[in-house]
């Protein structure tokens, strides 16, 4: 028998706020039209007034657990993926860890931009295999909204606030691809292409600064390495592209999502696709899109899963899991 991490329960939470592409007109030269057509977003949601990143996670992590049929009692560890955290220190998943009204066991955040929520999730599989947890809260949540430069159109647009949140268990399989739970994981960085997205802020600056990116190169990383890591991680399991029931990508833009599908060769059909609604969440994306992709009924038990995603340093990876 193998040991593995298995996905007990799914959650997310959206702040009310929704905007619309149409309220961006106000601010910068811009239309739906031209956001629509190089993007894929509709509308995106953005946190209220003193609405924090710890608020919005605690808001997902209560959904999971309530799917899971778990209390925060149950839970060894917390994992929270976020760029966006109320301060620069404590940690965001300690907030959420004392919202849960949990005294014991650890949390800690994991910083990796848009890649967040995939390291986080390698992460908390690394600790159920060790035997350092049993169950995990893993949750990606972001107010990327407090990092927007409102005058620059190239990126003010894309992205959006919101939470999703995972419990992974550990469970005895019986060493197959046919497993449920995390089956492979694919990491990679290259600290050389941090000009091409980053904050030109923080603790060396005395300011928060914001959002700065070259549009145009990470998109050309971004189809390339995505494509490469998800193969990469079905080696791993031993798996191909033509196992796959769902791609279930980073949501930062329709046209990667769909270049990245096809160099996998994988219909768009199979792809849980939430950018419309959500814009890019960073490291919020992918559990969101999990979560969403389970309340719509694609995602089901048995379901072969890649999740892939890329942001900056650059960092990128992927994750091969059976739901």
């Amino acid at each position: 028998m193998t040991l593995r991490a298995v996905v007990r329960g799914v959650g997310h939470y959206l702040p009310e706020r929704i905007v619309p592409n149409s309220e961006f007109e106000m601010l910068v030269e811009t239309s739906d039209e031209w956001i629509r057509s190089r993007s894929g977003i509709e509308r995106r949601h953005f946190a209220a007034e003193g609405q924090t990143t710890s608020d919005l996670a605690t808001a997902a992590a209560l959904a999971a657990l309530a799917n899971a049929g778990l209390a925060a009692s149950d839970i060894d560890a917390i994992v929270l993926a976020t760029s966006t955290a109320d301060l620069t220190f404590p940690s965001a998943a300690t907030m959420v860890q004392a919202n849960l009204g949990m005294s014991h066991g650890f949390a800690f955040d994991l910083q990796a931009v848009c890649a967040g929520f995939v390291y986080a999730l390698s992460t908390a599989n690394g600790m159920i295999l060790s035997g350092q947890a049993r169950r995990v809260l893993v949750i990606g949540a972001e107010t990327f909204s407090k990092l927007m430069d409102w005058a620059d159109r190239g990126t003010c647009v894309l992205f959006g606030d919101g939470a999703g949140a995972l419990v992974l268990e550990a469970q005895e399989m019986p060493g197959t691809p046919q497993d449920r739970g995390v089956l492979s994981t694919d990491l990679h960085s290259d600290g050389r292409f941090k000009d091409l997205l980053y904050v030109d802020g923080g603790v060396s600056t005395g300011v928060t600064g914001k959002l700065r990116m070259q549009g145009k190169e990470v998109f050309r990383h971004a189809v390339e390495k995505l494509a490469e890591t998800a193969h990469a991680a079905l080696d791993k399991a031993g798996l191909s592209g033509e196992d796959v029931d769902w791609i279930v990508p980073h949501q930062a833009n329709i046209r990667i999502i769909e270049g990245t599908a096809k160099r996998m060769q994988v219909p768009m059909e199979r792809v849980v696709v939430t950018v419309q609604d959500h814009g890019n969440t960073s490291a919020a994306s992918i559990p969101l899109a999990l979560s969403v992709g389970v309340a719509r009924g694609q995602i089901k038990p048995g379901d072969l899963i890649v999740t892939e995603a890329i942001g900056g340093g650059l960092a990128w990876g992927a994750v091969v899991l059976r739901w």
